[in-house]
């Protein structure tokens, strides 16, 4: 399990930010959605090397941003948030999960 921080004035419920996954509140250490959803994100950005995931995270929003020209749309359609998104609910598809799966998103 990474390591869980809990930050109170968080923009939303739970973020990923290598290795660590931030919640809003201790309540949601509990949801196993919320940490599954967050646990693939900390995947697609070991995939990627960290860094390159979290450029390409913000170029697929501006992109999405500037084709939705609204912010929740825009978020939603980031390949990397269908992916997490699509599979919060399987608890077991990390393992049988292929590398970059997030490509058959695009």
């Amino acid at each position: 399990m990474p390591p869980i921080l809990i930050i109170k004035n968080l923009p939303a419920l739970g973020m990923a930010i290598f290795p660590f996954i931030l919640l809003k509140s201790e309540k949601y250490k509990d949801d196993i959605e919320i940490i599954n959803h967050e646990k693939i994100h900390l995947r697609q950005q070991l995939e990627l090397l960290i860094f390159p995931f979290y450029f390409l995270y913000l170029l697929n929003y501006l992109l999405n941003y500037i084709k939705y020209k609204k912010h929740d749309e825009a978020y939603r359609n980031i390949v990397f948030e269908k992916e997490a998104y699509d599979n919060e609910n399987n608890i077991n598809y990390l393992k049988s999960r292929s590398w970059f799966g997030w490509i058959n998103k695009l």
